[in-house]
């Protein structure tokens, strides 16, 4: 009888630490997508924003993934950087970070966008959290100089940082009216799975690139 309670502890222990053994399930990795009313969805249904087509997008490629997004109509560079630390919680594992836009339209100086977008971006080093870079592209009516300024901020600034960049967030949306709202700024739903579509393997290399997936 001793005999049988023995083997029956010793088999308790096995199965124990058996459990023991195993990986703690992963948890999703977090990316939070860091921008303005492009980033928003701005006038589109639910779940036809940027954040939501992307998450479908990479969870359907097989990423174990969750795409919160912190995007503000309207933001510029100056209120991205205010609202930074609150608007990215900790556990955060990538950052699509969209900001300069509206700052362009204003004919804001391209010094202040880049000193706002490079604090940004040094914050969130030091929080251990990667980026991918999202450019903008300076409207021609602000002229040469400011195009030439502007444009080259992004650039700058994914090589300081060793960041990925997607050099211009509406590549093959702007200029096309099928893809736009009515507002000839802002893309359909149509725009936004153009945009998915185009930033989705820079994002799948920045999500291998991670710590623990390289």
């Amino acid at each position: 009888m001793a005999f049988k309670y023995l083997v029956s502890a010793c088999l308790a222990l096995v199965f124990a630490a058996s459990l023991l053994a195993r990986p703690a399930s992963a948890e999703p990795i977090t990316i939070v997508g860091f921008g303005d009313s492009l980033m928003a969805g701005y006038d589109l249904a639910s779940g036809e924003g940027f954040t939501d087509r992307l998450q479908a997008a990479l969870r359907a490629d097989g990423h174990d993934v969750t795409v919160d997004y912190a995007g503000v109509s309207g933001d510029t560079t100056s209120g991205g950087l205010s609202r930074l630390d609150w608007s990215i919680p900790d556990g955060t594992g990538l950052v699509i970070l969209e900001l300069g836009a509206n700052d362009m339209l204003r004919g804001l100086s391209p010094d202040i966008v880049e000193k706002n977008l490079d604090a940004m971006m040094a914050r969130l080093k030091e929080r251990n959290i990667s980026v991918v870079l999202v450019g903008m592209l300076a409207a021609p009516n602000l002229g040469e100089a400011y195009r030439q300024a502007f444009d080259g901020i992004y650039p700058r600034l994914a090589a300081k940082y060793d960041a990925p960049l997607y050099p211009f967030f509406l590549d093959g949306v702007a200029g096309d009216p099928a893809l736009q709202l009515s507002d000839g700024m802002h893309p359909n739903a149509k725009g936004i799975d153009r945009m998915v579509k185009g930033i989705l393997q820079t994002v799948e290399k920045a999500l291998a690139a991670l710590p623990g997936n390289s």
